[in-house]
């Protein structure tokens, strides 16, 4: 089983998050809030802390995924990415364990499947700390 990435500081409606996504037409931000929401829906046990910038979500102090803005595209992350089963192929990067889906305005989006590999981290994070993580 792999380690899980813990962040210290995590809460519900942390107001650092609510700060970068209300910090105005900064990059794509506008763009990022839904599938970051989409993340804190997965479970009452999801938890944010903004880490190294980006809004993050955990379940406790686990984190499993995060979206970041940029000027021309947003990233959808998750922490275990390496690990979920992607059939639409949204997943890019060959780190060990990160993936995230870039998306920029104009490209069509396949929301079905982003939703799905967001409860599928979710899931995925759940079932790490069931096992011991």
């Amino acid at each position: 089983m792999t380690q899980l990435f813990r962040l210290n500081g995590a809460a519900t409606n942390d107001p650092d998050v609510a700060a970068w996504f209300d910090a105005g037409e900064i990059g794509l931000r506008h763009l990022a809030r839904p599938w970051f929401e989409a993340m804190r829906a997965c479970g009452a046990d999801v938890l944010e802390v903004l880490h190294d910038g980006c809004p993050t979500a955990c379940v406790g102090d686990a984190a499993f995924g995060y979206v970041n803005a940029f000027k021309a595209h947003i990233n959808v992350g998750f922490f275990h990415g390496a690990a979920l089963d992607d059939p639409a192929g949204l997943l890019q990067g060959d780190g060990k364990r990160m993936r995230h889906v870039k998306l920029r305005p104009g490209d069509q989006i396949n929301a079905a499947a982003l939703s799905s590999l967001i409860a599928a981290a979710y899931r995925d994070i759940r079932l790490r700390l069931d096992a011991g993580g």
